[in-house]
């Protein structure tokens, strides 16, 4: 199944490193650690093989992707081999990578997109495309009248107001072109109920929102662990330090305020309340693209003795993202081939804000996902005459 990867951001550091990363699996030059789809119970026949994966974008930034992979490799996300290795492909998806459409009304920029998600997909023969948002985090969305009806916003579109975000200008546009769409990050994207009634007309699948790669991975097995205990949570307060651009990004306080409602929602709706206490982002330069969470929880148990937990957390966001990309990619497109449509409620598992979650408790959202992806493996068989 020859499949396209659209990614809205292509030359940041998640898609650069999920670039690297899919032709480095697909040279055979690593294995495929992070990636949850090489898993056994989510092996098999539906997913698009990584030799399967053709590669494009948009961005605003115009730096070649050799030269954003070495950089990172310099700064330990990738290794320096990979960048050094893969020069001749990263070449080749650059000539694939256009720039962000920019100018003119919002109908022309989505039209402009249309173009080029439609060319991408007749030039190279693919079956489909999934777009996948992977740019810098949004303030929230303002309200407009035309986000309720598709028809509406249509025509307000082409007028001269912005009405719509970039995330959900490309989702307008991906489902306009008959492409899937998944929302990484925390920004509106689909989340508009013209851009669900859009995504039904066209009968196509949608996921979103903000991969869960960090801090909130660790709230969505331990919150969970309190509830089942019967433990009462007092107080989770978090404080996050991260660099790069992502950190930079959300040093601008209305970005910062969507990403942490985004990472906060997980304990309400785990643990059925709110306990005191909040997240805190702050920019820290010389990280780069890695990050540190320090958590204090405060809990109290039988006759309501008091105690706490603290954690810290390490990591490489792009390193940690870049798979799941990927994954989300392979996942959405087998369910864009069995004709599934609407929000993929059962790819809750890889986000913190998942769209229309059953659950945020991380085992039963892989309950779900593994169940899911079973479906999807047995379709592939049904349409292939093979076995399940």
């Amino acid at each position: 199944m020859r499949t396209g990867v659209w990614l809205v951001g292509a030359r940041g550091s998640v898609a650069t490193t999920s670039i690297v990363g899919a032709l480095a699996l697909r040279a055979g030059l690593t294995g495929p650690t992070g990636c949850v789809t090489e898993l056994p119970e989510l092996r098999g026949p539906a997913l698009p093989s990584f030799t399967d994966l053709f590669l494009a974008g948009h961005d605003v930034v115009t730096t070649p992707l050799a030269k954003r992979a070495e950089a990172l490799a310099d700064t330990g996300v990738l290794p320096a081999r990979l960048a050094a290795a893969l020069g001749e492909e990263l070449a080749a998806v650059d000539g694939e990578v256009r720039p962000a459409p920019t100018g003119g009304s919002q109908a022309d920029r989505v039209a402009a997109v249309v173009a080029d998600l439609t060319s991408f997909r007749d030039r190279r023969r693919l079956d489909r495309v999934v777009v996948v948002n992977v740019s810098a985090t949004e303030p929230v969305a303002r309200p407009h009248p035309a986000h309720a009806d598709p028809d509406a916003l249509a025509a307000a579109l082409a007028g001269p107001d912005e009405v719509l975000p970039p995330s959900s200008l490309y989702a307008y546009a991906a489902f306009t072109a008959g492409c899937p769409y998944v929302d990484f990050t925390p920004s509106t994207g689909a989340r508009l109920p013209a851009l669900a009634a859009l995504a039904a007309r066209h009968a196509l699948p949608y996921a979103g929102h903000d991969g869960k790669t960090g801090e909130t991975l660790l709230k969505s097995v331990l919150a969970p662990m309190f509830a089942m205990r019967h433990l009462a949570v007092r107080s989770w307060s978090g404080v996050n330090l991260l660099g790069g651009g992502d950190g930079a990004t959300l040093a601008e306080p209305d970005a910062n305020a969507a990403k942490v409602a985004s990472k906060q929602r997980v304990l309400g709706e785990t643990l059925g309340y709110v306990p005191q206490g909040n997240t805190r982002i702050e920019y820290v330069e010389e990280l780069g693209d890695f990050k540190t969470a320090w958590d204090l929880v405060t809990f109290a148990g039988f006759l309501g003795t008091g105690m706490r937990m603290e954690f810290t957390w390490h990591g490489c966001d792009s390193a940690l993202a870049a798979p799941l990309v990927l994954d989300l990619a392979r996942i959405t497109a087998a369910a864009h081939a069995a004709g599934r449509h609407g929000p993929l409620t059962d790819l809750a598992f890889f986000f913190k804000d998942p769209l229309d979650a059953p659950t945020h408790a991380l085992a039963e959202q892989w309950a779900r996902l593994t169940g899911f992806v079973a479906a999807l493996h047995a379709d592939a068989a049904r349409r292939t005459g093979g076995a399940a």
